[in-house]
């Protein structure tokens, strides 16, 4: 009888026959679950989703949207998940939010208890042509356009004050972190008895504007009045006309001209009640005492910030923490989500991610998550640092020889998921540590080799949730099938075009012919379950593929 381990290497080798569905299906997950539409994946259970849950997730999200609600992540659907919008879910615990095909408007189940707030500004836009007080402006006229449909009243306030306003970056404190230029743009919390209800915080790394005529940057006014409606109490609208929707469609137009659809002012009405003549007149309601907001005036092409291109570097590490895929490339990383969608096309600042690395950090050697205590372990030059989450552990950075390593740095380290070990690479050798017993398996280094067709000076190896083990070098990557220790193919495939998600490049290398299961035996459709033979010949595939490498698999 096989081992346990080599049952679970025959069921993920017949998943692999399921790719070409299960990559379809699977480019969504993250962005459904993170705005609502599927539940937090429970780590027992996450890879047992059925396509039919999947399906009515695509179809909720697509009637809230407005689209053709078709249940399938084509490309109209792929394409609306791309576009900026607010980083609050979209579904908020209900389930008949998901049922309805058009909610005029949405409430997130809370009130202010009273109707005249405070508001101030913690901290403005640290790279924007809006000075600080044109930020205020706008932000004045956001409050007002809510204010002048309801018995809200809002003041600034320098002191203590119920709706606290910040630009920050990545993470800011509230566990809700950002992701650079793009992708969500700004989040608000609901009103309640919490310490940061109302509080709005705007993505510091967005390029914030005011009426760009190149139609380059995010609007702050737009953005923020969307924000100000869920300090007050709503959530995301599906209405085609609401400020409330979702998703950012550009500048509004003037803030002194602006007016809710009229699905936002019922929203408000519902949660305040609606305006009474005794509310009416008040001195802020007097267009001739509202701040005048200057003419902002832009260069005529707004030249974007130095960063680094993606597209034409290689990587100094590479990791996969917690489900996802990180590229480091001198103080800078790139964020992949299980789905395959990068969080941002900018690098972020490692930095503004983990809190307590080297403040003159230049280059990570590599990353790895342990398994015993899923603890992230950075290695720079000689020395290794161990994070909880985002933050640098007391007692660190310590020097790698606690490992057993005599050498001077790392070129790449991974745990490999077959047997729970950690792997060390440098040069053409490498070693194998225990986790468990905290000491370096007897035998080592052994040579790189052995991994039958990589070369050696690696940058980065990992296992991805596709059951393949990766390794990088410069602009390609070679890729190895669940424990199996030789690769796909010898010619490496290119990083650029696969992960980064680049047109070709004359850096890249050619991209090799792919194996094509032979027609009478396509392993394509998951869904056909009653196709035994299907299933038993890639089974008895995979099962040969194994045994063949058994032995050497035992010697590494």
């Amino acid at each position: 009888m096989l081992p346990a381990s080599w049952i679970v290497l025959v069921f993920s080798g017949l998943t692999r026959c399921q790719e070409p569905i299960a990559r379809e299906v699977s480019k969504g997950v993250d962005w459904l679950t993170r705005y609502g539409y599927l539940p937090p994946p429970n780590p027992r259970t996450g890879q047992l989703q059925t396509l039919q849950g999947l399906t009515d997730a695509i179809k909720s999200m697509q009637r809230f949207a407005g689209i053709r609600e078709t249940g399938e992540l084509d490309q109209e659907t792929l394409d609306l998940m791309k576009r900026p919008r607010c980083s609050l879910p979209d579904i908020i615990g209900t389930s008949e939010i998901m049922r309805r095909r058009r909610k005029r408007y949405a409430l997130a189940g809370s009130v202010w208890k009273k109707k005249t707030l405070s508001w101030k500004i913690r901290s403005y836009p640290s790279q924007s042509h809006l000075t600080p007080d044109v930020v205020r402006n706008l932000l004045f006229h956001a409050f007002s356009v809510w204010s002048k449909v309801s018995p809200l009243d809002f003041h600034e306030e320098a002191g203590e004050a119920d709706i606290v306003i910040e630009f920050g970056r990545s993470n800011h404190g509230d566990a809700y972190p950002f992701d650079g230029p793009e992708g969500t743009l700004a989040h608000a919390f609901f009103p309640g008895e919490h310490t940061m209800s109302g509080d709005t915080h705007f993505d510091d790394e967005e390029t914030w504007t005011y009426l760009n005529p190149e139609n380059y940057g995010t609007d702050l006014f737009a953005v923020a009045v969307h924000e100000f409606g869920h300090a007050i109490g709503l959530a995301h609208s599906s209405a085609s006309h609401s400020i409330m929707k979702p998703y950012y469609e550009g500048s509004v137009g003037r803030a002194d001209k602006y007016q809710l659809p009229m699905d936002d002012v019922h929203g408000v009405e519902q949660l305040y009640g609606k305006m009474d003549d005794s509310a009416r007149g008040r001195p802020r309601d007097d267009p001739a005492l509202r701040p005048k907001i200057p003419e902002v005036t832009y260069p005529s092409s707004e030249p974007r910030p130095e960063l680094l291109d993606r597209c034409t570097t290689w990587f100094d590490a590479v990791a996969n923490v917690r489900g996802e895929a990180f590229f480091f490339k001198d103080h800078y990383f790139w964020r992949m989500q299980r789905s395959g969608n990068l969080v941002s096309l900018n690098a972020a600042q490692i930095r503004n991610f983990w809190q307590g690395l080297p403040e003159d950090l230049t280059k990570i050697d590599s990353v790895y998550e342990r398994m015993t205590d899923n603890k992230i372990v950075f290695f720079i030059g000689n020395r290794y640092w161990v994070l909880s989450n985002t933050m640098v552990d007391p007692g660190y950075p310590r020097y790698i020889s606690d490992f057993g390593l005599p050498v001077e740095s790392i070129d790449a380290a991974f745990v490999w998921p077959h047997n729970g070990k950690t792997y060390f690479f440098k040069g053409d050798d490498f070693w194998r540590y225990d986790e468990q017993g905290r000491k370096m398996d007897a035998g080592y280094p052994k040579k790189l080799s052995l991994w039958k067709g990589v070369q050696a000076k690696l940058d980065g190896v990992m296992g991805w949730s596709d059951g393949f083990t990766y390794f990088f070098k410069e602009h390609g990557y070679w890729r190895m099938e669940g424990g199996a220790v030789e690769v796909v193919s010898p010619t490496a495939r290119s990083t650029h075009r696969d992960w980064m998600h680049c047109k070709n490049t004359t850096a890249d290398p050619p991209e090799p012919p792919v194996r094509r299961v032979p027609q009478d035996q396509d392993c394509s459709c998951p869904m056909q379950h009653n196709s035994g033979r299907v299933t038993s010949w890639c089974g008895a595939q995979l099962i040969a593929a194994l045994l063949a490498s058994l032995l050497l698999l035992l010697r590494l």
